[in-house]
């Protein structure tokens, strides 16, 4: 009997879609350089991750959107992660794994906090600021639409189907 000649390949498919996360953030782990802090301004995470599998650097430049969405805010998460760079490899993940229409929310809340960071930096009252400004409730609008209620991912749903459709992309090297 002859099996799936992809799993075969990349043994990893024949995983559960938990344990096949585990094995992505196994890969990302053991591929990023411990040096890179993606909430540096010196790019050096954006580089740091240009040399990986496109699949995989789509991981691991969406990886931090994803906890931003669960853990703050849509805007926030540019406070944090905005060197231009990152956003950037952020945006074409977002692409590479078929979430365009997050890459739509996502480029459009950059914008927003992009064009107020100063005068969120100075004041420190980033809700304050977007008040102000009339654009609290589109931050909350792509908010909702990037992370709907519950303690569903998207973007980690996105990588198990991904990993799947293209492991090429993502285990360059077949698993041994």
């Amino acid at each position: 009997m002859v099996g799936d000649p992809l799993k075969q390949q990349y043994p990893a498919l024949a995983l559960s879609d938990d344990e096949l996360l585990k094995e992505i953030f196994s890969r990302l782990s053991n591929s990023v350089s411990p040096l890179a802090n993606p909430y540096s301004k010196d790019g050096f995470d954006a580089a740091a991750i240009s040399q990986l599998p496109v699949g995989l650097r789509a991981m691991a430049a969406t990886h931090h959107f994803d906890i931003s969405l669960t853990l703050d805010d849509i805007g926030w998460h540019f406070l944090n992660f905005g060197e231009p760079g990152f956003v950037r490899e952020t945006e074409a993940g977002l692409h590479e794994l078929g979430l365009n229409d997050m890459a739509q929310w996502f480029t459009e809340a950059y914008a927003i906090v992009n064009s107020l960071r100063s005068e969120i930096e100075a004041s420190e009252g980033f809700h304050d600021c977007l008040i102000q400004h009339g654009q609290r409730d589109r931050i909350d609008e792509l908010r909702s639409k990037a992370q709907p209620p519950g303690n569903k991912s998207l973007i980690y749903e996105a990588w198990v189907r991904y990993a799947r459709e293209h492991p090429e992309n993502i285990f360059s090297k077949p698993m041994v």
